[in-house]
């Protein structure tokens, strides 16, 4: 489809909403970025894991990369709150490693891939250059990241910490760090937003998970045109 057919559908799916859902769509969209994405390897505690989906949802986080090498990634509905409605979840699951699946393609796709550890001294999060795309990588909280991970990864960031307490909860990191670096791109002169094209794609799909039979209504729509 071309960009106009996809706003003509997206038109003919707002029929199906109320006004208050499609302004609530309309400003909350600008806000939405793959310049930051998070990955997070085999973090099994549903409580967490739900709690970072929130957290990248209030910061406007589209995708979210789970990885799954010994553990399933669980969400606790009553924390998430239906915030994985909203972002896209890629899951890595089918390899040897999928460790090692998920950075490179992260790499693939333009981004420099961060592992987040109190352990090392290479940057803060609030110098984290943003020129590139940024993946944050989050490990458990028992063991951190793997090994296979700690090396893999272009470098390692860390949030500053003034007490005795080495390490703070995983949903607390991430709060933490995409607040910061939501916050500087918000500043900056980078171009962070998703593309006219990416926003009406992700409205589209918003819209049909708030319309009863909303994909049944969008295939009856696109073959009347002819799709």
């Amino acid at each position: 489809m071309t960009t106009e057919n996809k706003k003509e559908l997206l038109t003919y799916l707002a029929g199906f909403m109320s006004e208050n859902k499609m302004e609530l769509f309309d400003k909350i969209i600008p806000e939405r970025t793959r310049h930051v994405t998070v990955a997070l390897e085999d973090i099994f505690q549903p409580q967490n894991a739900s709690a970072v989906l929130r957290t990248c949802d209030v910061f406007g986080i589209q995708d979210v990369h789970v990885i799954e090498n010994v553990n399933e990634y669980n969400v606790n509905p009553r924390v998430v709150h239906g915030a994985s409605k909203w972002i896209d979840l890629h899951k890595h699951n089918e390899k040897e490693n999928n460790t090692l699946d998920c950075i490179n393609k992260l790499k693939s796709a333009g981004y420099k891939v961060y592992g987040t550890t109190p352990h090392t001294d290479d940057c803060l999060i609030q110098d984290i250059p943003l020129d590139d795309k940024v993946a944050l990588m989050f490990g458990t909280e028992l063991t951190g990241l793997s090994d296979i991970a700690m090396k893999n990864v272009d470098g390692f960031v860390k949030i500053p910490m003034y007490g005795f307490t080495e390490s703070l909860n995983i949903s607390v990191s991430a709060s933490i760090c995409l607040y910061e670096l939501k916050k500087r791109l918000k500043a900056s002169e980078i171009d962070w937003q998703l593309s006219e094209e990416e926003q009406i794609d992700q409205l589209i799909l918003w819209s049909k998970k708030v319309i009863k039979d909303g994909t049944l209504i969008e295939k009856q729509y696109l073959e009347k045109l002819g799709f």
